[in-house]
């Protein structure tokens, strides 16, 4: 007898007439979680000692938020229905984002090992808002690509997904359990302070790359700030 599908198998945990919730058609989740998100990466980027930004240091996160508020406009409520305009946008977006963060860990890498003098407080501060910045971006990654999107898990009609939640092979919780940014957030945070994957686990290719990715930049960042802060914090 030939092997269950995905969703053959995915079914099984809900009922002939209900499929478990992030198979079903559903209003989609609401946007101000992302927003607020995205909001927090602006500020922190605004606010970011000079030695770790790229500068003129106010054009990035200025065309950033000028994104958002065009993103936010043309899609204020529930992340449902997303023309290709808006998700080329949202990722336009998100890669911008990513790229000024990797130029400041570049940044705070050459600073570190350099041997140049760092005040303490500007080091933790902007090593802190560094990987702050790193956790909520991948998060919004994970948000972005796992079964398609926001858009695609709100129709349900990718039922193999590309992040294992635990709840989505549990009988009970799956029947009325669908993920939401704040699960990819945590998914995230988890990666970048263990480095590497806790109770949800990476299914595809791509997952599985942008965990590695994720894992050894947190590290880099916190080793290398632990071992700089040791040196130059008082009493050390």
């Amino acid at each position: 007898m030939a092997d269950q599908s995905a969703g053959a198998r995915a079914l099984a945990l809900g009922t002939a007439d209900r499929p478990p919730a992030w198979l079903r058609t559903t209003e989609g989740e609401r946007r101000w979680w992302v927003a607020l998100a995205l909001g927090v990466v602006i500020a922190l980027q605004f606010t970011l000692p000079d030695r770790f930004v790229v500068h003129p240091a106010y054009v990035t996160p200025t065309v950033e938020a000028a994104l958002l508020v065009v993103l936010t406009v043309m899609h204020p409520d529930r992340l449902s229905q997303r023309t290709q305009e808006l998700r080329i946008a949202s990722q336009v977006l998100l890669a911008i984002i990513a790229l000024t963060n990797a130029a400041s860990v570049v940044l705070l890498v050459r600073t570190i090992t350099s041997g140049h003098g760092i005040a303490a407080v500007t080091l933790l501060v902007g090593g802190g808002e560094i990987w702050l910045t790193n956790v909520i971006v991948f998060g919004l990654w994970y948000w972005e690509y796992d079964r398609g999107g926001p858009a695609e898990r709100a129709h349900g009609t990718e039922d193999v997904p590309d992040l294992l939640f635990p709840q989505l092979t549990d009988e009970h919780l799956a029947r009325d359990w669908e993920p939401i940014f704040l699960d990819y957030l945590y998914v995230s945070f988890t990666n970048s302070t263990a480095f590497s994957p806790t109770d949800t686990m990476p299914l595809s290719r791509w997952s599985k790359v942008l965990f590695a990715l994720q894992a050894a930049v947190s590290f880099v960042t916190v080793a290398l700030i632990a071992a700089r802060a040791v040196n130059i914090l008082p009493g050390s």
